[in-house]
């Protein structure tokens, strides 16, 4: 946790201080972070009396009191009485406001394109998907759709296998390999009648697959099971679970089988959950790591 801790505040220190943001006065105009920011609220947001903006970006209601008069005085907003309760006052720019407002966001772009204009086009790819990470960790996702493999799935699938399991499990580059096979045979030979595999995204990337593919005329298997960190406890493994269930049904398939390590406790309770009947368990030597492998199936 401390190290976790140390990693964010880090960060913190040091896009502030990348991004020009350590002085008293924002990008030199006399007006401090808080303040410009509580205009951008008012250009960009609903409009909403001072206690309700207050409570949106977590300030004291005596502070937000205080920067409003001095708004106030400067003309930059007015007060007007909300049509839904003359008892409320809503909060709006002023056209001097708005102008304002509008003078810091052309400004700020531009301190931040020069920012980006350094990155190469791969180094921007990599800052976009870390800032997506960063935010969906601390806002999980809301709307999350099911895709079928699209062209560039199959890396994500490997890396992102591979890259957690030796984070979480400390599995090697076995495992990864493992996974690489499982995805080039199924590039090359899945069956769409019968195979299918699902890419769960939400906010513009990606956060878990789940495969079905044919065992036999009336055995299907689930494979490649993953959710990322941040996707976990939303009940998206019940949907992506859920989904290949009823795909395996609808191909005529008797049962659906599937192996899983035990330390994958929660993937172990889901399973479970669902109907799936624990058949055996057995200690194996797998992937660096002393595992011990769960067989499941349950009846379609």
């Amino acid at each position: 946790m401390s190290d976790d801790i140390e990693a964010l505040r880090g960060f913190s220190r040091f896009y502030t201080q990348r991004l020009g943001l350590l002085g008293q006065s924002y990008l030199g105009s006399g007006l401090g972070v808080t303040e410009v920011r509580v205009l951008w609220e008012l250009a960009n947001g609903d409009a909403a009396p001072a206690r309700e903006m207050a409570q949106r970006l977590g300030l004291d209601e005596g502070y937000m009191s205080r920067l409003l008069k001095s708004f106030e005085k400067k003309g930059w907003i007015a007060r007007t009485p909300d049509p839904q309760d003359a008892r409320r006052r809503l909060l709006a720019l002023t056209a001097a406001g708005r102008a304002l407002a509008a003078r810091f966001d052309s400004a700020s772009r531009e301190v931040v394109g020069a920012a980006l204009a350094d990155l190469n086009p791969d180094n921007r790819a990599l800052l976009n998907d870390g800032l997506a990470r960063v935010r969906q960790a601390f806002a999980p996702p809301q709307a999350i759709e099911l895709k079928g493999l699209q062209p560039g799935d199959a890396g994500w699938i490997v890396e992102r296998h591979g890259a957690l399991y030796a984070r979480e499990e400390g599995y090697d580059q076995t495992f990864e390999a493992l996974v690489a096979e499982i995805m080039a045979d199924f590039l090359r030979n899945a069956d769409p009648a019968r195979e299918r595999c699902w890419i769960a995204w939400g906010d513009g990337r990606r956060l878990g697959s789940v495969f079905c593919v044919s065992r036999s005329a009336t055995t299907a298997q689930l494979r490649l099971f993953f959710l990322e960190p941040e996707a976990r406890g939303l009940g998206l493994g019940r949907k992506m679970l859920d989904a290949c269930l009823t795909f395996a049904r609808e191909k005529g398939y008797r049962e659906l089988v599937l192996w899983t390590h035990e330390s994958h406790a929660a993937a172990c309770r889901l399973y479970e959950r669902a109907g799936f009947e624990k058949l055996a368990s057995r200690p194996e030597r797998e992937f660096g790591q002393n595992t011990v492998v769960i067989d499941y199936r349950i009846d379609l």
